[in-house]
């Protein structure tokens, strides 16, 4: 099941990309990006949060309605209660998302100093510059989801745009792949993060234990990103405990009548479970 998923999103992802590629090559894309200023720099404090624009889930159904939903509003408001990075999705299909959405959002957090990163099943370096021209600071690439060549060059499209990557892992063979991923790049490895993504890619349900029972295999030297089942302070204040740096934190803040005291209630908890522990917690 988790291939027909991934395979699905793949097989969608690759004919987006080509009817792109049709309409505007890339060294058009290359063209534009030589005009844009820089991104904002992803600045880390001990923990963190990357709150993400989702307008549905397949899990969950319809978070919120495109045709109404304000990106920019909503990025700033992520901004303003302390998020380190906003994620954006962009994949039509089963999230609602859009280029759109993410040049929106972008938009909105440039004068914040916070980056965003463009969530999608990216398979191929052409939609990093689609990303970067959108005003993306950072992608995501699903470990298990290309072969390793593909994966590859993906990360290194970001990286040669100074754009950061998280590395999106499910299992222990995927944090194994990490490794020798980020072991490659170890002169760039501030622009590189690994994430668990919790979600069991059968039932898109979250697995109770996941976060946890895989954290401690993650690369230290590098960003730790939890992903998925993250919903309260009290759960943030748990993967903080466990060694995690940032949560990535999508369905509960698109639901909460009140995101901006969510996403600060979670940073609150996290850095306090980084101090408890000994950590150090920077700009807390």
């Amino acid at each position: 099941m988790s291939g027909d998923f991934l395979g699905a999103m793949a097989a969608s992802s690759r004919a987006r990309s080509a009817a792109a590629q049709a309409a505007l090559p890339a060294r058009e894309l290359i063209a534009r990006i030589a005009d844009l200023p820089p991104t904002p720099p992803l600045t880390l404090a001990g923990f963190d949060l990357i709150a993400e624009v989702k307008l549905r889930s397949p899990a969950v159904g319809l978070l919120k309605d495109a045709a109404t939903e304000d990106v920019g509003a909503r990025v700033a408001t992520y901004a303003q209660a302390g998020a380190a990075a906003v994620s954006i999705l962009t994949e039509p299909s089963r999230f609602d998302g859009s280029l759109d959405d993410l040049a929106a959002g972008t938009r909105a957090l440039a004068p914040l100093g916070v980056p965003a990163m463009r969530k999608d099943f990216l398979v191929d370096d052409y939609q990093v510059l689609e990303g970067r021209v959108a005003g993306a600071g950072g992608v995501l690439a699903i470990i298990r989801m290309l072969p390793r060549a593909d994966l590859e060059r993906l990360i290194d499209a970001a990286l040669a745009l100074d754009m950061f990557v998280l590395l999106e892992a499910f299992d222990q063979p995927d944090i194994e792949i990490a490794h020798a991923l980020v072991a490659a790049r170890r002169a760039q490895r501030r622009l590189l993060m690994v994430g668990v993504n919790s979600r069991d890619l059968s039932t898109l349900k979250v697995v109770p234990g996941r976060l946890d029972a895989l954290g401690n295999s993650l690369p230290t030297d590098v960003a730790r990103v939890a992903e998925s089942g993250v919903a309260t302070p009290a759960d943030a204040a748990r993967v903080a405990a466990s060694g995690y740096d940032l949560a990535l934190v999508g369905s509960a803040l698109m639901s909460a009548a009140e995101p901006r005291i969510l996403a600060h209630d979670m940073l609150a908890a996290g850095r306090a479970a980084v101090a408890a522990r000994g950590g150090r917690v920077r700009n807390a």
